[in-house]
C-alpha cells in the first residue's frame, strides 16, 4: 500500500522533516525507514534549485518527497510540483476557500486551475499525459492547521474534495492562540482535541508533527488516534544524540 492508498485508507505512516538542504542529510535520514520526508520551504534558507536536488534523493530511496511550500500561492506551488514532488504540505489554511484554492493550485483543468509547463515531473515533455493521470490519482495535498482559525472551520477544510489530510503545526497554532511555543497549555490542547475529533468523525488523515525527538511522544499521538505522523526533524535527531552524549562521557570522564 503506497502513501496515497495509506491516506485514502486512513492508515499510519511516519516521516519526518528536513530543514537542513544537503543530498547527505536525506540520504541518512532515508535510512531510518521513514516513509516520506517532508522538505521545508517555509522556514529555511533553501531556495528552489536546493529543493529539487532534495526531492531527486528522496525519491532515488524509493521514498515520498513532499514539499511544505513557504506560501499557499499559485506559482509557489506550480514550481514545486513541476520539480516533481509526491505532494505538498500547505501552510496556514485557515477555511474551505483557503483549502479550495491549495487543490486548484495543485491540480489542472478541468479540476483545478494549474499551468501546464513541462519540467521535471512531466519527465521533460515526454509523458506529460502519464504525469496528467498521476495527479488526478497520486498527488498528495495535505492542509496544515496552525491557526485558531483553522480549529473554527476544521469540519469545512477535511471535507473539501482534493484534500487528503490534515497536519497540526502545533507552535503556529499555540502562537495563533497567544501563547507562542506553548503547545502544552490547556488552550492549545484543547484546539488539537477539536481536530482530530473532527478527523476521527469523518475518518480523514490527521497528523501531528511531533517535535521531540522521544519516541514515546510520537506513540502519545498515535494513541490519541493521528495517522499521518511527522516525527521530529533533522537538526533535532542531530543535536539531542549528540547532546545525550556528550553529557554521558562527561559524567563518565574522572
Amino acid at each position: 500500500m503506497n502513501l496515497k492508498e495509506k491516506l485514502q485508507n486512513n492508515k499510519l505512516t511516519i516521516g519526518s522533516w528536513i530543514s537542513i538542504g544537503h543530498p547527505c542529510v536525506v540520504e541518512i535520514m532515508s535510512n531510518a525507514g521513514f516513509e516520506w520526508l517532508v522538505i521545508d520551504f517555509e522556514h529555511t534558507s533553501m531556495n528552489y534549485e536546493t529543493v529539487q536536488n532534495l526531492i531527486t534523493t528522496i525519491q532515488s530511496k524509493k521514498i515520498k518527497a513532499l514539499v511544505r511550500v513557504c506560501k499557499n500561492e499559485e506559482v509557489i506551488i506550480k514550481k514545486v510540483l513541476d520539480m516533481g514532488a509526491d505532494g505538498i504540505i500547505v501552510p496556514m489554511i485557515k477555511n474551505k476557500a483557503d483549502a479550495i484554492k491549495a487543490v486548484e493550485f495543485a491540480k489542472y483543468p478541468p479540476v483545478g486551475k494549474r499551468g501546464v509547463g513541462l519540467f521535471r515531473a512531466q519527465n521533460y515533455g515526454l509523458k506529460f499525459e502519464e504525469y496528467k493521470q498521476w495527479v488526478d490519482k497520486n498527488l498528495i495535498i495535505i492542509a496544515q492547521i496552525e491557526h485558531y482559525e483553522a480549529v473554527e472551520n476544521i469540519e469545512d477544510i477535511v471535507n473539501t474534495d482534493g484534500i487528503d489530510g490534515v497536519i497540526i503545526g502545533p507552535y503556529d497554532l499555540s502562537g495563533s492562540l497567544g501563547f507562542p511555543g506553548e503547545y502544552h497549555r490547556v488552550e492549545v490542547k484543547e484546539a488539537i482535541a477539536k481536530v482530530l475529533k473532527c478527523c476521527k468523525r469523518y475518518n480523514i488523515p490527521s497528523g501531528f508533527h511531533v517535535i521531540e525527538t522521544d519516541p514515546k511522544k510520537l506513540q502519545e499521538k498515535i494513541n490519541e488516534g493521528c495517522t499521518f505522523l511527522a516525527y521530529s526533524i533533522d537538526f533535532l535527531f542531530l543535536s539531542d544524540n549528540a547532546t545525550k552524549g556528550m553529557e554521558i562521557i562527561k559524567k563518565d570522564i574522572k
